[in-house]
């Protein structure tokens, strides 16, 4: 195995920090979402509703572990960096290595928030539709 040196964890500073403003951009986002859900909601309570605010307090636990995973991988890049300065190689390897995983974790959570962000996008549309229907068969009366 070849040593590992300081050139290989700094890679990932760049990538993780791309995606940890993409996380709290989402993050933000959510934020606002559910805030003007929550008015919504208030005035009419409604079943898409309550559905949406299911959807939206499962992705916002996953964004959470989307970046406290994101950040341990940065934190463990680090850490790696260090071992490699103070020639700990065994140890680095081993930092690295869970540093990756953290980020792969992070990543594959990252697309099952995706998913389930499609399937609240689909009870807006389904909504959407209901409402369509429902006019168009008061117009035809």
């Amino acid at each position: 195995m070849e040593e590992l040196t300081l050139t290989t964890p700094s890679l990932l500073f760049s990538a993780v920090s791309l995606i940890m403003l993409a996380y709290t951009n989402r993050f933000l986002s959510y934020a606002q979402v559910i805030r003007s859900l929550k008015k919504e909601y208030d005035q009419t309570p409604t079943h898409t509703g309550a559905a949406q605010i299911e959807n939206l307090r499962k992705r916002l636990y996953l964004t959470r572990s989307m970046q406290i995973l994101g950040i341990s991988s940065l934190l463990l890049s680090v850490l790696c960096m260090l071992f490699v300065y103070i020639n700990w190689q065994a140890a680095a390897v081993i930092i690295f290595g869970i540093s990756l995983l953290s980020l792969i974790i992070s990543l594959a959570i990252s697309i099952k928030e995706i998913l389930i962000s499609v399937k609240a996008l689909e009870l807006h549309l389904k909504h959407i539709e209901h409402e369509d229907n429902n006019s168009k068969r008061h117009i035809k009366q």
